[in-house]
């Protein structure tokens, strides 16, 4: 197995749950017939990120390098691959391969491969490669099957691009899912980088939006960036509006049924945020029997197809998250301000920055 993997790349790792991020030297496995070399410029923070880093959700291998919010540029491709050329932008969402065989990645749901074989960015074991730990993004460059690399056009702003390949995709994916359209009404529980991103997709689809959030420090941004109403309070004599959607962006403890209580009869509400296992919610069935005529379901991401339609449609409509520049000696800065709640939208780290 270790023949093949010759690629050199450094890295910003987690050596334990309880440490600061340590620069490593580590390879990637070479460049197969299908596959492309992108040298890292941007990888953004996601609050999974912090989770896995920090083993919230248990099974962490270390060291852990995160990040799979990736763009960067091609810089060689194998004998086979027409999607890309050297010199190309090209970006990497949360998957870099599965089977491509059964009826989910067929269909373009490669996250929910039924043979199990979903290989995530980070902390995963590559079944197409020895079975090796996957380094993310917080490094000089990845090694990805063209399938799964997204395309980006050569005029994009890439520091604005990398968040989309999750905080995009995770959003964008229940609203399409739920059919939303021109004058539906939208909840937004959250209001970090994955709320900041419904909200933008769900104004430009027509709906009217209102953002829950547990405190009115960001109370401005939401209403200049479209939102008609914003809540810091869920009670349902309070809150007069009922919704057809709420996405629940929330990485920590909440009270679910308080959401449910505010979906129109028919409404649906899509859960995205994943808390601590340890703080995780959770609802009775007996709950869900005298609310019935309402719907709870969870979004994982979205497959390569929707990643791309995602990306095109974000570009399209300049349709970015509000992001902050980092260079790599700030992450555990940035990992502490996400944790305590003073952190600003999305932080993404320019890999070519010097410490």
């Amino acid at each position: 197995m270790n023949n093949i993997f010759t690629i050199p790349a450094t890295g910003y790792a987690m050596l334990s749950k309880d440490s600061k991020f340590t620069p490593i030297e580590f390879t990637r496995h070479s460049v197969g017939d299908n596959d492309i070399l992108i040298e890292i410029l941007y990888s953004g923070i996601c609050h999974s990120d912090i989770h896995t880093a920090k083993d919230e959700w248990g099974g962490t291998s270390y060291p852990c390098i995160p990040g799979h919010e990736i763009a960067g540029q091609v810089i060689a491709v194998g004998k086979n691959v027409t999607k890309f050329k050297i010199g190309d932008y090209a970006g990497v969402g949360c998957m870099v391969n599965s089977c491509g065989e059964c009826e989910a990645c067929k269909a373009s749901q490669e996250q929910f491969c039924q043979q199990g074989k979903t290989v995530y960015t980070y902390n995963c074991p590559d079944f197409f490669h020895g079975g090796k730990i996957t380094f993310g993004g917080y490094s000089s460059n990845i090694v990805v099957s063209q399938n799964f690399a997204i395309k980006v056009r050569a005029n994009a702003p890439l520091d604005k691009v990398a968040p989309l390949l999750c905080a995009g995709i995770t959003t964008y994916s229940p609203l399409k899912f739920s059919k939303i359209k021109a004058g539906d009404k939208v909840g937004v529980a959250g209001f970090g980088g994955l709320g900041m991103m419904a909200l933008k997709y769900a104004v430009k689809m027509g709906a009217q939006v209102s953002v829950f959030a547990r405190n009115e420090n960001k109370k401005a941004d939401a209403l200049a960036l479209g939102a008609t109403s914003f809540y810091t309070n869920t009670d349902k004599n309070i809150v007069n509006e009922r919704f057809d959607l709420i996405i629940s962006t929330i990485p920590t403890s909440y009270d679910v049924i308080a959401y449910i209580d505010l979906l129109k009869f028919g409404g649906e509400l899509a859960i995205v945020g994943l808390p601590p296992y340890k703080e995780a919610p959770s609802v009775s069935i007996i709950d869900l029997v005298h609310k019935a005529g309402k719907k709870i379901y969870g979004s994982l991401i979205g497959g390569i197809k929707e990643t791309q339609e995602m990306l095109d449609f974000s570009l399209e409509n300049e349709i970015y998250p509000e992001t902050i520049l980092i260079t790599p000696n700030q992450i555990d800065e940035a990992y502490e301000k996400l944790t305590n709640g003073s952190g600003q939208f999305r932080y993404v780290i320019d890999m070519k920055a010097s410490n």
